[in-house]
C-alpha cells in the first residue's frame, strides 16, 4: 500500500474541491514530485469509476504500477495519446493528460488537442492535467491546452487569434522576404489568469536539493566526418555514386552538420546512413562498467549504437529495470513521463536544440532518495554540439539565427 507525503497529501486535498467546482485543475508538479500518484490518489475522493489516463507510451507500464499499489476505487485504462483512436470513446468520467503541455501548439491547434477535445466534449468527465513545465517555451503554450475545457479562463476566445489580441504580444518577423506574425510572446496575465485552476509544487518545496553533475567529453571523429562536413560547409553538396547531401538553405545545413558531426547523415533521397562510430565506441569502452541510460537525436543514432552494443542494448523501460542492458532513448520522446533511476548515469549521445529537452531529460534519474546524479555530454572535437549547449543551458532553443552566428568558427 502507497503512503502519500505529507505535500501530497495537502495537494490531494487542494484539488478536490477545485474538480468539485468546475471539474478541472492543473498539477503544475516538477519532475518526481510524485505528480501521477497525487493526481490517483485525488480521484480516489470523487465520484469516479472508470479513469482514462493519457501520458506517452513509455510511461504506461510505471503508471500501472503506480494504480496496483494504489488500489483505489475506479477501474483505470493507460494509453498513449498517439492510441486514442483505438479506445471507447465515451464511459470516462475522469480523464488525466499527463505533460499536457504537449497539446499546447500554437497558432493552430495540434492533432493531439483535438482528439483530447473531442472526447472530453463528449465525456464532460472531471479532468487533471499534469505537467512540470505547463509553457516551456511560450505562455502563449496555455491556451490550445485549456480550451479543451469548458469552464476555462479564456473561454470567451473562440480562436487563438481572438485570445492573441488581449494576451499576446504579437510582433512581426521577416523569413525568406516574407512578413509572418509570431506568437510566442505571450504575456504574463496568462498565468495570472490561470492561478485559480493551478496547483504548482516545486523540488525545492518538497525538499529536494539536487546535484546534478555535468562533464563534457571531447571525442576526436574520423578524418572524412571532418573531410565530408568542410566540403559541405564549402560548396552546400556532397555528392556520391548513389545519393546526395544537399545543404541548400541555412536550416538544412545546420541539420546535416548537427547530424554529420555526431556520425550519421540523413540524404537528400530521404535514405539515412552511418558514416562514423567514433561516438558509439567511445560511448561503449568508457562507460563498460556502468549501467547507463542513452540519450540520441537521430534515428540513425540509435543504429549507431545498436551496431557497437549489439544484444547489451535496449530500447524499453522494462528490459533495462531487469537486466544489466544500457538503454538508448530518443531525447525528445524520453525526456518526460519516465524514470531511470536504475541508471548509474546519463549520457548524451548528441545534444537536441530544444531547451526543454536539456532541462527535462537530465532529471529522468532523480527521485526523492537519489538526489545527486552524473550526466555526460559526448561532443565531437570542432562540432556544433558546444554552441547548442551552450544555449539551452540559458534556458534558450538553438535556432538558426545562433547556428549563422557559430558557423564561422566550426572546425
Amino acid at each position: 500500500m502507497i503512503k502519500f507525503r505529507d505535500y501530497q497529501l495537502d495537494i490531494i486535498n487542494k484539488a478536490k474541491p477545485l474538480l468539485e467546482k468546475d471539474k478541472f485543475v492543473y498539477l503544475a508538479m516538477e519532475v518526481r514530485t510524485g505528480k501521477t500518484l497525487t493526481s490517483l490518489g485525488v480521484s480516489a475522493l470523487l465520484p469516479v469509476s472508470n479513469l482514462l489516463f493519457i501520458t506517452k507510451k513509455k510511461a504506461i507500464s510505471s503508471i500501472e504500477d503506480d494504480y496496483k499499489l494504489l488500489k483505489p476505487p475506479y477501474n483505470i485504462t493507460v494509453i498513449n495519446y498517439e492510441s486514442l483512436h483505438k479506445i471507447e470513446q465515451t464511459g470516462w468520467d475522469m480523464v488525466i493528460c499527463d505533460e499536457s503541455h504537449g497539446m499546447g501548439a500554437f497558432p493552430k491547434r495540434n492533432k493531439r488537442s483535438t482528439q483530447v477535445r473531442s472526447l472530453i466534449l463528449e465525456n464532460k468527465p472531471f479532468v487533471i492535467f499534469l505537467s512540470g513545465t505547463p509553457t516551456p517555451e511560450s505562455y502563449s503554450q496555455m491556451y490550445h491546452q485549456v480550451s479543451v475545457i469548458s469552464k476555462n479562463p479564456f473561454s470567451e476566445f473562440k480562436t487563438f487569434y481572438k485570445f492573441a489580441k488581449v494576451y499576446v504580444n504579437v510582433k512581426q518577423r521577416k523569413i525568406n522576404s516574407l512578413l509572418i506574425n509570431d506568437y510566442s510572446n505571450g504575456l504574463d496575465i496568462i498565468i495570472d489568469a490561470m492561478k485559480p485552476h493551478t496547483i504548482s509544487y516545486t523540488q525545492k518545496e518538497a525538499g529536494f536539493k539536487v546535484n546534478t553533475r555535468e562533464h563534457i567529453l571531447e571525442v576526436e571523429m574520423s578524418p572524412m566526418t571532418y573531410k565530408l562536413t568542410n566540403k559541405l560547409k564549402k560548396h552546400l553538396v556532397v555528392e556520391g555514386n548513389n545519393d546526395v547531401i544537399l545543404a541548400d538553405t541555412p536550416v538544412k545545413l545546420m541539420m546535416k552538420l548537427h547530424q554529420m558531426y555526431s556520425g550519421t547523415v540523413k540524404f537528400e533521397s530521404g535514405n539515412s546512413m552511418i558514416i562514423d562510430l567514433s561516438k558509439a565506441q567511445f560511448i561503449h569502452d568508457n562507460f563498460a562498467d556502468a549501467k547507463i541510460g542513452i540519450f540520441y537525436k537521430f534515428k540513425e543514432e540509435l543504429n549507431a549504437l545498436k551496431e557497437v552494443y549489439k544484444d547489451d542494448l535496449c530500447t524499453d523501460l522494462s528490459t533495462f529495470n531487469e537486466t544489466n542492458k544500457t538503454i538508448a532513448l530518443q531525447i525528445v520522446s524520453g525526456r518526460e513521463g519516465i524514470s531511470l533511476r536504475k541508471a548509474d548515469a546519463l549520457v548524451y549521445y548528441n545534444i537536441d536544440f530544444s531547451a526543454t529537452s536539456y532541462w527535462q531529460s537530465r532529471d529522468r534519474m532523480t527521485t526523492k532518495e537519489r538526489l545527486e546524479s552524473n550526466v555526460y555530454w559526448i561532443f565531437s572535437r570542432g562540432g556544433i554540439e558546444p554552441d547548442i549547449y551552450k544555449a539551452v543551458t540559458k534556458k534558450k532553443d538553438y535556432t538558426l539565427r545562433h547556428f549563422k552566428r557559430d558557423l564561422l568558427t566550426l572546425n
